[in-house]
């Protein structure tokens, strides 16, 4: 099974052979074909809980939540899929923003994300966060110590450096100003410099 749980083509299924086939599969869930449905959520089921459970750790307990509600937006929104890119695509496109959801509420907490005293110690000289991630024989240790930190500045961490978003962009999404962002981001990049230190 491949990265979105769909089968890897052969020399003689090209990706017009996938669109259709998924494009197939669509329109027999909309159908309401059970066996279409179980075949839906067997093949995308693996991709969309490893999605979540990476991006929600240490916070197992909301990742089965929110593998269903991915699901139950898929089907509610299934007539939207046009068949122009695979379905498995479009599935992990719902679990993006559900994911996104998670964070906007949790960041949107009020709490000292916009302490005006807060004043940035020197920075320790370690590596800065997007080189671990980019980097597989740091990652163990570098989601040790993201599970380390309280929620706010894990999700905003992987927000920002996993996920790619911009300060601006996580500011828009969660209602503060890019300035409180800025703050919160600097504040956790301190405390996960601070912990990976420790522990060396």
């Amino acid at each position: 099974m491949h990265s979105l749980g769909q089968p890897v083509p052969d020399e003689h299924q090209g990706l017009g052979a996938i669109a259709i086939e998924d494009s197939q599969l669509a329109a027999a869930v909309l159908a309401k074909d059970r066996k279409a449905t179980a075949e839906f959520v067997a093949r995308y089921t693996d991709a969309v809980y490893d999605y979540i459970h990476a991006r929600l750790a240490p916070r197992h307990d909301q990742v089965e939540d929110l593998v269903q509600e991915v699901f139950l937006s898929s089907w509610e929104n299934l007539e939207r899929y046009r068949g122009t890119g695979p379905l498995g695509a479009w599935v992990m496109g719902i679990a993006r923003h559900k994911v996104e959801d998670y964070y906007r509420g949790r960041l949107r907490a009020p709490e000292s994300i916009d302490d005006p005293d807060y004043i940035s110690a020197v920075p320790v000289a370690t590596p800065e966060i997007h080189e671990f991630l980019e980097q597989a024989e740091l990652r163990k240790k570098t989601w040790e110590v993201l599970e380390q930190l309280t929620e706010p500045y894990r999700l905003a961490l992987i927000w920002r450096y996993w996920d790619k978003a911009s300060a601006r962009e996580m500011a828009q999404k969660t209602g503060k100003t890019e300035k409180a962002i800025e703050r919160l981001l600097a504040r956790a990049r301190e405390e996960f410099r601070g912990r990976w230190s420790y522990g060396q």
